[in-house]
């Protein structure tokens, strides 16, 4: 059973920076496409970065284009979100997930088939 957990989430300032990991179990990490996404209060969960499983290619919401960074570290089963330049408007519920084909994932949350519990991300103004 695939399981992923997220850490790293806390309280801001605008301007700051936030480093995000998620800890993937279950099957072999490697082998799948990761992304990241975010829910804030009253709003429909958005796409914010995805990555390939060799880390190799990657995409990003054009909100956070230029500030944010994902990365993974498949020996380490963990996918990363370093978040610099944080604004007020980033404040969310941020999300890992990952699918079962291979295939880079898109924007579309319903491409994506396990999901982590979430970390809170408050960037205060």
């Amino acid at each position: 059973q695939v399981r992923l957990v997220e850490s790293g989430g806390g309280l801001v300032q605008a301007g700051g920076s936030l480093r995000l990991s998620c800890a993937a179990s279950g099957r072999t990490f490697s082998s799948y496409p990761m992304a990241w996404f975010r829910q804030a209060p009253g709003k429909e969960r958005e796409f914010v970065a995805a990555i390939s499983w060799s880390g190799g290619t990657t995409s990003y919401a054009d909100s956070v284009q230029g500030r944010f960074t994902i990365s993974r570290d498949n020996a380490k089963d963990t996918m990363y979100l370093q978040m610099n330049s944080l604004k007020p408007e980033d404040t969310a519920v941020y999300y890992c997930a990952t699918r079962s084909y291979r295939t880079l994932g898109g924007r579309n949350r319903n491409e994506y088939d396990y999901w982590g519990q979430g970390t809170q991300v408050t960037v205060s103004s």
